[in-house]
């Protein structure tokens, strides 16, 4: 635990050290920011319904560049081999990486916290407290499962264009599951393309919907991506 949280802190560190970390954190706040000034009409019910609605497309383009790096540049400068090679296990090394990006997740949303915030200030009556507990339960889980995506892309490759790339592409299919009519598909593929509609998920919890069948289903397969991630660095290290 202890080599997990120090790889944690060092790539969360570097995530500050570097223009990108400050680039992405900008364009996630003018996005998010963006849509909440369009969604504060005079007359209309206060809520952040909007905001969280989108977030899982407002994340699309941000967690795949916070993730590109994290065990692509290790593998593009060969220190990826000092890791493998240290008392810390591959699972340590998938862990340590996944929890820095997820804590710089946080990061990035402590400072949308001021919209509900300003929500309270100019609202009367003021808003409801519980869907704006369950959106921001929905940003965690739909970032914490594209940070999951990209880790185990990140420890295929040592190019992170690619990794960007091909992180964007399965998120970006998640996405548009919803609108890919059911019928249109074989029988066996249909279960697959229910659970996998994490558009409909997210409508759930703006509105206030804690199902624990979707946490369940966003927490499952961002641990199965992780594992991907560990076999991906198991395989390095011994062939």
């Amino acid at each position: 635990m202890t080599a997990i949280l120090t790889i944690a802190r060092r790539e969360l560190a570097s995530m500050f050290r570097l223009p990108v970390g400050w680039v992405v954190v900008a364009l996630f706040l003018v996005l998010t920011a963006s849509v909440v000034a369009l969604s504060i009409q005079p007359g209309a019910p206060a809520s952040l319904r909007g905001f969280f609605t989108i977030s899982a497309w407002l994340l699309m383009p941000v967690a795949p560049a916070v993730s590109m790096r994290l065990l692509a540049e290790e593998h593009r400068t060969g220190t990826d081999e000092v890791l493998l090679t240290s008392p810390v296990s591959a699972l340590g090394v998938v862990l340590g990486k996944f929890l820095g990006a997820w804590l710089f997740l946080v990061c990035m949303l402590v400072p949308t916290l001021v919209y509900p915030v300003l929500l309270f200030a100019i609202s009367d009556p003021a808003p409801d407290l519980g869907p704006m507990v369950s959106g921001y339960l929905l940003l965690l889980l739909q970032g914490t499962l594209y940070l999951a995506i990209g880790t185990a892309v990140s420890s295929m490759t040592s190019n992170q264009t690619l990794a960007y790339l091909a992180t964007l592409f399965p998120i970006l299919a998640l996405l548009l599951a919803g609108s890919l009519a059911t019928q249109s598909l074989p029988e066996l593929l249909r279960p697959v393309h229910e659970a996998a509609q994490i558009g409909r998920r997210g409508s759930d919890f703006a509105r206030g919907i804690i199902d624990t069948g979707h946490v369940v289903f966003f927490v499952a397969v961002s641990a199965w991506c992780l594992a991907l991630a560990h076999a991906s660095l198991e395989w390095r290290r011994w062939r």
